[in-house]
């Protein structure tokens, strides 16, 4: 299949406002490309940008997503161009919000991915291991074989290597766990290694529902994880102990209409993506929907919180 690359330089602040927009076009994740994290991740000599060199650091970050070239890429392109010019008169000040395209391929994107996303520990036990990459593994690894393909999601972004760690703590033997907007599938299934008996995983992109499949057979996880496509936590049915979502404020948010109706008594949601410029309103909404934050993980300018209801404090 061919994709495009549609990129939208702006300002730091503003990545969660149009990765927003994105997300509103239906792409299935982001990236994005922020100097000042590359050349931070250089110094503490990250694995997965050892190869790297540094980039002079101007403010200003570039979001950019994969799109199928069909007959939906110019509406969407021109719906997304609407929504950044709209943002700018409502006062958002999103920098140059220039948006440009790139024609890719298949082979383009997963070359793209190798060249940078190397085997890597990033909790006690979790390691994330390319599927191209030999690993000898020692005798306390938890081995997650990923091939993020056009899903989205290799696990060393600070949004999901957050949850990994997170997961650490509070997976339990036999818990259900949801797991929305699952991209890869990398939390879902380090859910399902960690003890759970059950996860539910979904996405809205069908790209991405078709990568985590992958994924778990890759895994081995298939009679834990059952995997659809889904709205958040639209097409899902029953509770969840568990709740994971990595998506961007303004989903979570959303999110936290559906709890109700599918997180447990005294269940837990573990929310990332949230850009540190919106815990104000992530914090509020929450607030608003009796729900309190009980741990806060931080890493550079992004944020993972542990959320559950004020009367399971």
């Amino acid at each position: 299949m061919e994709w495009v690359e549609v990129s939208v330089e702006t300002k730091t602040e503003a990545a969660d406002l149009v990765t927003a927009a994105f997300t509103d076009i239906g792409a299935g994740g982001v990236e994005i490309d922020d100097p000042a994290l590359i050349n931070a991740y250089i110094d503490e000599g990250r694995w997965d940008y050892r190869d790297m060199e540094r980039k002079p650091e101007t403010g200003m970050v570039v979001v950019r997503s994969y799109l199928a070239n069909d007959g939906e890429l110019d509406g969407k392109v021109r719906t997304l161009k609407a929504s950044l010019e709209y943002m700018k008169e409502r006062g958002a000040d999103l920098g140059t919000a220039k948006v440009s395209t790139n024609i890719r391929n298949d082979e383009d994107w997963v070359d793209n991915w190798k060249k940078y996303f190397h085997t890597d520990k990033v909790g006690k036990n979790l390691v994330i291991q390319p599927s191209w990459e030999e690993y000898e593994v020692q005798p306390d690894d938890i081995v997650l074989r990923l091939d993020p393909g056009a899903a989205f999601g290799t696990g060393t972004h600070p949004t999901t290597s957050m949850c990994l760690r997170a997961l650490e703590e509070l997976v339990k033997p036999d818990m259900t766990v949801f797991d929305v907007g699952t991209g890869s599938g990398v939390l879902a299934i380090a859910a399902a290694k960690l003890g759970a008996s059950k996860v539910v995983a979904a996405d809205y992109d069908a790209t991405a529902v078709k990568s985590a499949k992958f994924n778990s057979a890759e895994n081995g996880t298939e009679s834990i994880i059952e995997i659809k496509q889904s709205d958040l936590l639209k097409e899902f049915s029953g509770k969840a102990k568990l709740i994971t979502a990595n998506l961007i404020a303004d989903l979570v948010i959303r999110l936290f209409d559906e709890l109700d109706d599918h997180l447990e008594k005294g269940g837990r949601l573990l929310a990332s993506g949230i850009i540190l410029s919106r815990e104000e309103d992530v914090v509020a909404a929450a607030k608003l929907h009796g729900l309190f934050i009980v741990q806060r993980h931080e890493e550079k300018e992004w944020l993972a919180l542990e959320i559950i209801r004020e009367e399971d404090r």
